[in-house]
């Protein structure tokens, strides 16, 4: 059986199974489905995975210094809430006592994602991804610009995401999610 892709919500939207089926994009980009509409990211630069891949390193070893029984995720592993909606973040953790509450087959929302923002998936990031974690009930976001060399953390208030605190060089990420962590964010750029 042959899909053809459209990425236009007036032409087509898709099922999750319709999603599924689709071929991976020749390029390496990704796909990605928010209430049925399809959405295609550009392929990450090196610089984009060495710092989801310094990130995954920093958090690991946080949680194993701290006994935490939470799990750590990168793609694709993914959160997807409905028959419309399929999205995987760059890195994502879910506490133990989020995950006892969960369907273990399909994980719905996260206490904490991280979004890597490049620039050619900057707009969709920060407001279309971000605006459907709020949605998802995701309890923290952080928005790390490597062009910026920021991260931007912002904090679910019951509905959706508040307006977020900046972080650049110099400072360490201040976390809900992660109180005890001690991380600046010159490290997520630096080996």
């Amino acid at each position: 059986m042959s899909i053809k892709i459209n990425t236009s919500p007036l032409v087509k939207t898709y099922t999750l199974e319709e999603f599924w089926q689709l071929p991976d994009p020749p390029d390496s980009s990704k796909l990605e489905l928010i209430a049925g509409v399809l959405y295609l990211s550009p392929p990450p630069e090196y610089t984009h995975d060495d710092v989801v891949t310094r990130l995954n390193r920093f958090l690991t070893l946080h949680l194993v210094e701290t006994d935490d029984r939470g799990k750590l995720y990168v793609p694709r592993a993914a959160i997807w809430t409905s028959e419309r909606t399929y999205l995987e973040p760059d890195l994502f953790y879910v506490s133990a006592e989020l995950a006892a509450r969960l369907n273990p087959e399909r994980r719905t929302t996260a206490d904490l994602v991280v979004e890597v923002i490049s620039p050619g998936s900057a707009i969709y990031d920060r407001n279309t991804k971000a605006d459907t974690y709020g949605a998802l009930g995701v309890r923290e976001i952080w928005l790390v610009d490597e062009v910026a060399q920021s991260v931007e953390v912002r904090q679910h208030t019951g509905e959706v995401f508040d307006e977020g605190q900046m972080f650049s060089r110099g400072e360490q990420i201040r976390s809900i999610v992660f109180p005890a962590l001690k991380l600046s964010v010159e490290q997520l750029f630096t080996d």
